[in-house]
Formats: structure tokens, C-alpha cells, sequence
């Protein structure tokens, strides 16, 4: 084999390995398009999967990764004493209304604090809060790498997929409604 041949060959092969690195590299590998491969491809114990734990809410009604199988699936942390939780419950139940009869599935993990059942059925009267509650425990809270802010919201697709970044802080509610509505027409 000549030289040249040997050359080419070795600058052929550099040049494809940085064409595999600046396409696998340069996108953001957090945000996985509705509807694509990568969304689909959500396996059972996947690093962005929806976490196989069961939430079970305050009227004793268990949700399990087999029950949310299909369904979008909003998980919001927040707190009785959080303001800005405060702030959203409102309008996260409007699109749990409007979207629920869709197959999505909206699910406030309680943080922070152990309010009585009595205060909790009254918090949630007073915030309009329409969407199961769940108690956290050490299984959710590890799945989710203990949500250090509140509130913290996840959103995964049919599949099981995380949507995005978790959303850390107030919620901008147009931009979740878009969202739900996107992933809420997929079949």
C-alpha cells in the first residue's frame, strides 16, 4: 500500500470521527423533540423514563408505571408553605381539566412538609386544586434525584420519555399548555 493511500485512508477516518462527534456533540442531548425516534425509545429503568414507582395518591388510588403506560404524564413537586406552588395549582388544575379526558395525567408529589389529611383537603379547596395529590416517600423522591426547588415539574410523553428539562420555579402555563396539547394529539 502506498503512502498516499495510507494517508488518505488515516484523514478519511479522522475526518469521519469528527463529523460522528460534531453531530452527536452539538445538540442539546436534554431536549428530545415530540414525536422523534428518541422519544419513543423510552425503555423500562431509562435515565430520562419515567421512574418505575408507584405514586399513591390521597384517595388510596395507586398510579403505576403499567396504569400511566401511554397516558402524558405531568409530575409537579411542590408544598403547602411554597408561594410560587401556590401560584400555579390554579392553573395547572385548569389543564388538568382540559386535558385529563386525553390521557394525561397530572400528579402533585407533596414535599417538604406532612400537613394532616384535614389540612390538606382544605389547602386543596383553597387552591382549586383538582389533580391527585401524592405523599412523598424515599422511592419517589430518589427517582427523581430529591427535587431541590420548588416547585419542580416533569413532563413525559406516551412513551414514558422525559419532555425537556425538568422545569425548576413557576411554570410558564402557555408554554405547558402548548405542550400538553402537542403531546395530547400524539396516538
Amino acid at each position: 500500500m502506498s503512502t498516499k493511500a495510507l494517508i488518505g485512508i488515516l484523514l478519511a477516518g479522522t475526518a469521519g470521527i469528527l463529523i460522528f462527534l460534531f453531530v452527536h456533540l452539538s445538540g442539546d442531548s436534554s431536549k428530545v423533540s415530540i414525536g422523534s425516534k428518541e422519544a419513543t425509545a423510552c425503555s423500562k429503568g431509562g435515565e430520562d423514563c419515567l421512574p418505575d414507582v408507584t405514586y399513591v395518591d390521597t384517595t388510596g388510588k395507586a398510579h403505576t408505571l403499567e396504569s400511566l403506560h401511554g397516558k402524558v404524564v405531568v409530575v409537579n413537586f411542590w408544598a403547602t408553605w411554597c408561594g410560587p406552588c401556590k401560584k400555579e395549582i390554579p392553573d395547572l388544575s385548569k389543564l388538568y381539566k382540559k386535558y385529563k379526558d386525553q390521557g394525561v395525567v397530572m400528579l402533585g408529589v407533596l414535599t417538604s412538609d406532612t400537613p394532616s389529611d384535614a389540612d390538606l383537603l382544605n389547602f386543596q379547596s383553597d387552591y382549586e386544586m383538582e389533580f391527585p395529590v401524592v405523599r412523598n416517600n424515599s422511592d419517589i423522591l430518589l427517582s427523581y434525584n430529591y427535587p431541590g426547588a420548588l416547585p419542580t415539574t416533569f413532563v413525559f410523553d406516551r412513551s414514558g420519555r422525559r419532555v425537556g428539562k425538568p422545569r425548576v420555579g413557576s411554570i410558564h402555563i402557555d408554554e405547558l399548555d402548548a405542550e400538553l396539547s402537542q403531546l395530547a394529539a400524539q396516538k
